[in-house]
């Protein structure tokens, strides 16, 4: 299968490492940000095309699928572009940064039939995975999620501490993997929703800190802070608080409520979440089938973090 990656960055290369792994794969086209990293990278992992101009990478004889690893705010527009130009499209997560585009890209993946799914890699982590196989066995029923998703990052840069082009977002960015993993692990749509956020940076022009709250209709909660400001170890834990025992999930481990940990090494193929959330999105498109966290299953999500905005703007 011929596939195009969009975006050079931090989870572009993550995306191009996963693949390394993973058999009848090739990535003929690299679409990047700026000149000299992106011939980097494509250089790097062995590329033959590189351009800056997605259109360009579009057009490459015989590509079937594009992976759009690209900043936030041009998720939604280069998503319906590569739809009208007959490829599959997997989006790094937010598939956008507003309800309104959201609707917008699963409108088109409608109309076109294609495989669009968006990158909510906790659905695929090993962790996530084996709480969801308890919960749906009917071993484990959560009663709340305790979540923190902390970073330092006064500065724009990105996962790699390399400068960035463009300002993350801690709502529709970061909150949307714990709004999306809260309602899929529940299997209910929040009924209740609250939102706080700090002060906004000088000059970065975002919210630093957030607090929000979930509840379901049959009484899950969800706990979430979210900072920029935090100095210490960075990424996001996930505790749940289950009717059968307390679990702690960073990325692909998991620890019981005593640190003790879990072997998670059988869930799946791999450990590597981000590898195993490529491989759904190729088997769904050799299997002409709708893909776990498809831009409409995921859509759900958008609309839950879209009251949330509300909840802060008002």
């Amino acid at each position: 299968m011929k596939i195009g990656l969009a975006g050079q960055g931090a989870f572009g290369v993550k995306h191009l490492e996963a693949i390394r792994n993973i058999e009848g794969i090739e990535v003929i086209t690299l679409a990047g940000g700026s000149p000299d990293t992106t011939r980097e990278v494509a250089e790097k992992f062995g590329i033959p095309h590189w351009t800056t101009d997605l259109e360009e990478s579009l057009k490459q004889p015989g590509l079937e699928a594009m992976i759009l690893a690209t900043p936030t705010q041009l998720h939604a527009r280069q998503a319906i572009q590569c739809m009208r130009a007959g490829k599959h499209v997997q989006i790094e997560i937010p598939m956008a940064d507003n309800l309104a585009d959201a609707e917008e890209v699963v409108k088109v993946q409608k109309e076109t039939g294609l495989i669009a799914m968006a990158g909510h890699t906790r659905r695929f982590n090993p962790s996530h995975q084996w709480i969801r196989n308890r919960i749906k066995a009917g071993e484990l029923k959560i009663q709340q999620m305790d979540v923190q998703t902390y970073f330092f990052r006064r500065t724009n840069m990105n996962a790699l501490g390399k400068p960035r082009s463009w300002t993350d977002h801690l709502l529709w960015h970061h909150a949307c993997h714990t709004v999306d993993l809260f309602q899929y692990q529940t299997g209910e749509i929040a009924s209740e929703v609250f939102a706080l956020q700090g002060p906004k940076h000088p000059e970065l022009g975002i919210a630093m800190d957030m607090s929000i709250g979930m509840k379901t209709p049959s009484g899950a909660i969800c706990t979430l802070s979210l900072s920029f400001n935090n100095d210490g170890p960075l990424g996001t834990f996930f505790r749940y608080i289950c009717d059968n025992g307390t679990y702690i999930a960073r990325y692909d481990e998991l620890v019981d409520g005593y640190n003790k940990p879990i072997d998670v090494s059988q869930v799946d193929v791999s450990m590597n979440g981000i590898e195993l959330q490529d491989r759904e999105f190729f088997a769904a498109i050799r299997e002409g089938r709708e893909p776990n966290a498809s831009v409409q299953q995921v859509l759900p999500a958008m609309r839950t973090l879209d009251r949330l905005e509300k909840c802060l703007e008002g």
